[in-house]
């Protein structure tokens, strides 16, 4: 695998926890950013270990933080399709996930 791409509207989520995460405490925010570039690592070095949604959608769970990273597996790289909280309006991300569905978007 050559990395991991985000679709803008899960790059805009991430950031958004982040920043969420750092106004409740300080430090929080960067240990939420640790917490997703490490389960990034984990689906770039082994993305057929991660469970099946929806083909082709799969799921990885953030360590210590309520959030999924939902990615479908590309030629050549992995693509976020949402950093979701698991527990907030769980499912929106397949209507964004749309325009994935049979083939590179």
């Amino acid at each position: 695998m050559s990395g991991v791409a985000f679709d803008p509207d899960a790059r805009a989520e991430f950031l958004a926890a982040v920043e969420y995460y750092e106004e409740c405490q300080t430090g929080l925010g960067r240990r939420f950013r640790t917490a997703v570039e490490m389960e990034l690592d984990g689906i770039e070095a082994m993305p057929f270990c991660y469970r099946v949604l929806h083909a082709p959608f799969r799921r990885g769970l953030v360590t210590k933080f309520p959030y999924a990273i939902i990615f479908v597996i590309e030629p050549g790289f992995i693509l976020v399709v949402a950093v979701a909280h698991a527990k907030r309006r769980p499912g929106y991300w397949r209507e964004r996930a749309q325009k994935y569905k049979g083939g590179v978007r």
